[in-house]
């Protein structure tokens, strides 16, 4: 199968918009409800219990229809800009403010049931009846540029040419794994394929309200239902996607990135730490093939006769600037087991080894200090090959990307690889991928979707 499309893509470094406030409105306050309720897909979810403790368990916008009708092409979708809100996609795009409404007021104590997502997309329906995730078009399974052209797809180039697929359906409770197939594994190691339980993770978000309508509902409607748990984190709370805003230490801003992550993993720790294996996090212009990471992260541990409840991992893309002060890329999205989790909490407020009291944009670099200073070291992802899983650009820009000639200016990219190198082409990228960062477009994040879990190698 393939992947999108987007050659080159732009950071939104200087994207602040200011905080947002609850609105409130004729809808019911939602209070405390449990955080987790797992669900095994073999019945309807949606009882009258379940349903007092979480009444949008079961919800999802109403799929509002094209006034073009059958003329109506997901093509449209591709040319707004990627920083709009979406107010200025049409309809049927699946991107307009209008069509999420108000957010219902939740209570200031209110906890997430982070298992919403996951619930639905076992079910398969919403509790209206409708499919749940949405179905999507076989329009998306097409070659479609970054502004929804019929050329320059050079995103689903790289899924063929690499050939990255999914690891198992997207609500699969189990994963097969390859012990072996980890760069430099001992002879040692477990030859062929063995079927275990898939772990449990928790997927974690952060964002800003403005992107509620378009990236969050894109990432609800694609993969966060392959996550045991799901949760933005935003400047305004939703239970219905679901989205938690919370305070923490200086402005909400791109250069306070750190306070923002400390309080999403002191909020994470405080009300789910028990619940899930893994935690992984990242922004809100990712593409994630979750079964992927479950399957990558129960082969890691099998290998390693390990269990990610007592043993500290620190899982991603890893960055190496000048050789020193290594880090996992934010912008490919990290992994913490569950005992790596528990023991940055119990550090976390150290000022001097994890920068209790820093105002930075690097939130990566933040945390690898701090667990560096606890002996926690960057595992090393890439494939039995030497390819990589997790990405910090999108596809097409690995599938194309070349080191600076002999006169041309250094290249920040090879500069933080140089100690394992950047192989090119088709061998950039793992067949069993992970993540890929500045999917900036909803409409881009369906598109790899389709071309993931749907399409088959014919559609151009």
């Amino acid at each position: 199968m393939f992947h999108l499309s987007t050659t080159t893509s732009q950071s939104d470094e200087g994207r602040v918009p200011s905080i947002r406030n609850n609105l409130l409105n004729d809808k019911p306050k939602i209070k405390n409800n449990t955080p987790v309720r797992p669900y095994d897909g073999s019945k309807n979810p949606y009882t009258s219990t379940a349903l007092s403790q979480n009444p949008y368990l079961g919800w999802q916008p109403t799929l509002a229809s094209s006034p073009l009708g059958s003329s109506f092409s997901w093509r449209q979708c591709f040319k707004a800009d990627p920083k709009s809100d979406g107010t200025d996609q049409p309809a049927g795009c699946r991107e307009n403010p209008n069509e999420l409404g108000d957010a219902p007021t939740v209570e200031k104590d209110w906890i997430p049931d982070v298992t919403m997502v996951r619930t639905m997309a076992m079910y398969g329906k919403d509790k209206d009846g409708n499919p749940f995730p949405p179905p999507l078009s076989n329009e998306l399974c097409e070659n479609i540029g970054v502004t929804g052209g019929k050329n320059g797809d050079s995103n689903k180039q790289c899924l063929s040419q690499a050939m990255i697929h999914r690891t198992g359906p997207l609500t699969s409770e189990t994963v097969s794994i390859v012990p072996s197939n980890h760069y430099e594994a001992t002879a040692s190691v477990q030859k062929g394929t063995i079927d275990v339980p898939a772990p449990k993770i928790m997927c974690l978000v952060y964002t800003m309200a403005d992107a509620h309508a378009n990236r969050i509902r894109g990432m609800r409607d694609t993969w966060a239902g392959g996550c045991n748990g799901f949760l933005a984190f935003s400047t305004e709370s939703d239970p219905r996607l679901p989205t938690i805003s919370l305070e923490h230490e200086g402005p909400e801003s791109y250069d306070n990135m750190w306070q923002k992550v400390r309080s999403i993993w002191r909020f994470v720790g405080e009300n789910y730490l028990d619940e899930f294996d893994w935690f992984f996090i990242g922004g809100d212009d990712l593409f994630v093939m979750p079964h992927n990471l479950k399957t990558y992260l129960a082969s890691l541990v099998y290998k390693d006769g390990a269990d990610p409840k007592t043993k500290e991992y620190f899982v991603g893309r890893r960055f190496a600037p000048g050789g020193r002060d290594p880090f996992n890329s934010g912008g490919a999205g990290y992994t913490l087991s569950q005992a790596t989790l528990r023991k940055f909490l119990a550090n976390m407020d150290d000022a001097q080894h994890c920068s209790a009291n820093a105002h930075t944009s690097m939130e990566d670099v933040m945390i690898a200090r701090c667990l560096t200073h606890l002996g926690i070291h960057y595992t090393d992802t890439r494939d039995a090959n030497g390819r990589e899983r997790f990405h910090p650009f999108a596809p097409g820009t690995h599938l194309h990307w070349q080191p600076p000639g002999p006169n041309e200016e250094a290249d920040w990219y090879e500069e933080y690889n140089k100690e394992w190198g950047v192989l090119q082409g088709k061998d950039c990228c793992a067949p069993d991928s992970v993540s890929f960062h500045y999917v900036k477009k909803a409409s881009m994040v369906r598109h790899m979707h389709a071309l993931i879990n749907s399409c088959d190698d014919t559609a151009e």
